[in-house]
């Protein structure tokens, strides 16, 4: 009786897996997608219901030789790939690739990598799902399509290496209409006034100026503020309304995605891909105490669902751990969003009984970190609700009325474990001589006052989005889905988009501001918001059988095609629009040249081309301020592009000339050297990578190194192709795999 054949994506998962079953099966990965789209042309046939042309994977004719070899004398061939779109597709391309006429084909799903569901997935076997692996083919068609058909636009307009992305060129948008909102802001001055009041002989406490007239005061300027304040001199200070209430705080739910996504870029500083990277090792298995299991659930998930099991095992925790007072009378529940699939529970420890402290020595600092984010928010998210005693005051001065605000803690419930935080949570008192509002204060009593201070203010530009913040506002306008976030992201800075400001605030770069124009004035109805958004609901629609795929990627290239026909005949218009006139004469010609775009960013060219040839390096560059300081004169470094692309310069040029290479934000991926990687040029001019420890550390790659993970083989790095047309791959020296930036449902 021969061995039954277990497909799945990851060597890790593989060697997890393989230790839960045991001899009677052989576990197998796939290395992530065997077949894909070919990567030199559309690979559709348009005129034949979009049917898609698929292909064998660069490099995995090796992998699909061995699974074939397997799957010759297995009695049953199971896929368990990820329970999603994607993996269900991969699933479908391997079945395809390796199966034998008579083989017995079964889908097996698990939301968690433990011994209890692996074995009872083995029970529940399915088909696969014809349904998704549509939706999935939608998904992938759609985003060739705009790939191959819109890019070489942008190509022609602006310069080659360029790409539009269904989704990463809305998210592009998103960023750039933030940045013309921050730079059309005006701002609008306004004043505060506090008072430091209390009883004789004891500590002031702050109360905020709240009505004039009984109607809340709009001060615009400072001699207003100074005549307020003198009237309130003149005042007696005496309290009125007194109000006491409790106030329940209940705990966040457990992670979905996004939330994990934003709470680790909050508390952790982490970017979306090293915490997806992170959360996949953690699903996919780590030894504990002689057994391998995956530590949480499946990661890619949009519910905050919870099963029964997790529910009364939490419990109990939380009782043994802290006392039944921190354990609900009944179990907290949670709303799933409705514009969530709901296909796989919330991101939680497989189980609670696994705590931090007892595995920390086991995981790396990531790993520990994140565990101990994830265990957290699931245990707190089923305890009682923090109860603030909220005390308010009302204090009248004649025609004004003041205000001040106190809490204490009555029980802690949930925080005794988990504080939530927020993006910009507020500062304190101060200098702490300042005190909270007394318990024991009552109306008619009289007050002294101590200080009183006016402040001016100045009405604040909408902030600039970060990684959490930009997460967020996808989810909250249905852009992508959780398993995108995280490439759409990459993405778009891989691309010299976007950067980030003090390594946190995302900046669209002149080439971004440059083609998002391009792209929201030639295409105004696909890359916008509301159209992206009613696309992802139209891929549930047919994961849910309800709509056809093909009718969906019908109404979808209909809606553009005129267009884009229409763009490709006004190409020379466009290009000429986003030209500028400079100041600067020609020197050859005597004609003023004018601004051009470039790969390496823009440049000044002669307008009498191809008569005149004429070219110079564009003087007044952007400067773009880093957090690096100069280690001649401590000003800052700022971003400039030069020839062979960008570099480190002084601010403070031409009193200072220091440069230094322009660092990728990565560190060297030798082992043990603790070097960055920077670019470089070769003696002919042709940029390279390497690290700035050099002649110590050998590291070099003529192509961009990218720090993502590998999905198929888990590889640290991935690496940069351009080919001579412009476009742009990401592939894999380990394992070979090879996949176009910003098409597939993997790359957003």
């Amino acid at each position: 009786m021969g061995k039954s054949l277990v497909v799945v994506e990851s060597p890790a998962k593989a060697k997890t897996i393989n230790k839960i079953l045991g001899s009677d099966f052989v576990v197998k990965s796939c290395m992530g997608h065997v077949r894909d789209l070919p990567p030199k042309e559309l690979g559709i046939d348009v005129e034949d219901n979009f049917k898609p042309r698929y292909v064998t994977i660069r490099g995995k004719g090796k992998v699909l030789t061995e699974l074939r070899k397997a799957a010759q004398n297995a009695d049953a061939i199971y896929l368990a790939t990820d329970p999603d779109r994607e993996g269900e597709a991969i699933a479908w391309h391997v079945a395809h690739s390796i199966a034998r006429k008579d083989a017995e084909i079964k889908r097996i799903l698990f939301n968690e990598i433990t011994p209890k569901a692996v074995r009872e997935s083995l029970e529940m076997s399915s088909a696969l799902d014809l349904e998704k692996i549509d939706a999935q083919q939608a998904r992938r068609v759609l985003d060739r399509l705009v790939g191959y058909e819109i890019s070489p636009l942008l190509w022609k307009v602006i310069h080659s290496g360029l790409s539009a992305g269904r989704v990463q060129s809305v998210a592009l948008r998103i960023i750039c209409e933030r940045d013309n909102e921050i730079l059309a802001f005006e701002p609008q001055e306004y004043w505060s006034i506090e008072a430091f009041i209390g009883r004789e002989g004891t500590v002031p406490f702050k109360a905020k100026l709240h009505l004039r007239d009984g109607e809340k005061p709009e001060i615009v300027s400072g001699e207003e503020a100074e005549k307020i304040v003198a009237e309130l001199r003149a005042q007696r200070f005496v309290v009125g309304e007194v109000k006491k209430r409790d106030q329940s705080r209940r705990p966040s739910p457990p992670f979905t995605t996004s939330t994990l996504q934003q709470e680790c870029a909050r508390r952790l500083r982490f970017s979306v891909k090293r915490t997806m990277a992170v959360a996949q090792q953690l699903y996919e298995g780590i030894e504990v105490e002689g057994e391998t299991r995956g530590l949480i659930t499946y990661m890619r998930t949009d519910s905050v669902r919870v099963s029964d099991d997790a529910i009364n095992e939490v419990r109990e925790q939380i009782g043994q751990l802290h006392g039944p007072n921190y354990v609900p009378d009944s179990p907290n529940a949670y709303k799933t969003k409705n514009s969530a699939q709901d296909a796989h529970e919330a991101i939680r420890p497989t189980s609670v009984a696994l705590h931090p402290d007892r595995i920390k020595h086991l995981l790396s600092q990531d790993q520990s970190r994140v565990y101990e984010l994830i265990w957290k928010r699931f245990v707190a998210s089923q305890m009682k609700p923090q109860v603030l005693s909220i005390t308010t005051v009302n204090v009248n001065a004649g025609p004004y009325v003041l205000r001040a605000t106190g809490n204490i803690v009555k029980f802690d419930g949930f925080t005794v474990l988990y504080s939530p935080i927020k993006d910009g949570d507020g500062d304190g008192d101060g200098d702490g001589t300042v005190g909270s509002v007394p318990d024991d204060i009552a109306a008619e009593q009289v007050l002294a006052l101590n200080e009183l201070m006016p402040e001016q203010h100045f009405t604040k530009h909408p902030p600039r989005y970060t990684e959490a913040s930009l997460v967020k506002e996808l989810e909250a306008q249905g852009i992508g889905r959780p398993s995108t976030y995280a490439q759409i992201i990459t993405t778009i800075q891989d691309r010299e988009y976007v950067e980030k400001v003090d390594n946190r605030y995302f900046l669209a770069t002149e080439r971004g501001h440059t083609v998002n124009k391009l792209l929201v004035e030639t295409f105004p109805h696909i890359f916008n918001v509301s159209f992206t958004a009613d696309m992802e609901d139209k891929l549930d629609r047919i994961e849910e059988g309800q709509d056809n795929w093909v009718d969906t990627v019908g109404q979808f290239y209909a809606s553009w095609k005129d267009h884009l026909k229409e763009a490709n005949e006004r190409r020379k218009e466009l290009k000429q629009a986003l030209q500028e006139e400079s100041d600067i004469e020609c020197e050859e010609c005597g004609r003023m040249m004018v601004v051009k775009w470039g790969r390496n960013g823009r440049f000044l060219a002669c307008p009498g081309y191809p008569e005149c040839k004429n070219t110079k390096p564009l003087e007044e560059q952007e400067q773009v301020e880093t957090d690096e300081v100069c280690d001649q004169c401590q000003s800052p470094m700022v971003v400039k592009t030069g020839k062979y692309g960008r570099f480190l310069a002084c601010s403070s040029y031409p009193e200072c000339r220091n440069v230094k290479p322009f660092y990728l934000g990565m560190s060297c991926p030798e082992d043990d050297c603790g070097g960055k990687v920077v670019e470089k040029q070769s003696r002919k001019g042709k940029v390279f990578y390497g690290c700035d420890q050099y002649p110590s550390c050998k590291f070099a790659s003529w192509e961009k190194p990218v720090e993502q993970a590998c999905e198929h083989c888990g590889a640290g790095l991935l690496y940069e192709k351009t080919s001579r047309g412009g476009a742009s791959s990401l592939h894999c020296k380990v394992c070979g795999t090879q996949r176009e930036e910003g098409e597939s449902a993997q790359a957003a």
